[in-house]
């Protein structure tokens, strides 16, 4: 498997997607295929119920190894019905899942390559200010302390005073 790894290029992205590109599974079977005849490799992907089962093994030993993926459900993609999502899904997943049991590269990682939001902080109510003077005059009032933790970080000493007016 080390050598196969050492020898196998990066595989380019060359098929694209609505607004993104990927390796298509006669790309990555084109480049692994004749690698893994060498090194003497083969590798099979089966369904087990909703799961996809990819098995690497080696031809002389026996020697082999597996791993089992869920495949997603539930999702409807526009203008697909159920079958030609099931097709889809099962596709997607046996591109990454034979690109990691393998160890091979797809090109630039860029699946998760969203720019990071960082999420808003809450600010922090703190005792002896009008913020807290406020809080007090809301639960005296029968307001919920739920809406003031949703809107304020707040200590867990504070809670406790507010559930004692």
């Amino acid at each position: 498997m080390a050598a196969f790894q050492q020898e196998c290029p990066t595989i380019h992205k060359g098929t694209q997607g609505y607004g993104y590109s990927y390796a298509d599974l006669p790309s990555i079977f084109k480049v692994i295929n004749p690698l893994m005849k060498k090194h003497g490799l083969g590798f099979t992907q089966e369904l087990d119920g909703d799961a996809l089962v990819t098995t690497i093994f080696h031809i002389e030993s026996g020697e082999f190894r597996a791993s089992r993926a869920n495949l997603i459900q539930g999702v409807q993609l526009k203008g697909m019905n159920e079958f030609q999502v099931f097709g889809s899904n099962l596709s997607y997943m046996r591109r990454y899942c034979i690109s990691a049991a393998l160890g091979i590269v797809t090109d630039k990682d860029t699946d998760a390559g969203g720019q990071q939001v960082k999420a808003a902080s809450k600010p922090q109510l703190k005792a002896n200010t009008s913020s807290w003077q406020k809080a007090q005059e809301y639960i005296a009032g029968g307001g919920d302390i739920e809406k003031i933790t949703s809107k304020y970080d707040v200590s867990d000493a504070l809670i406790s005073k507010l559930k004692s007016i």
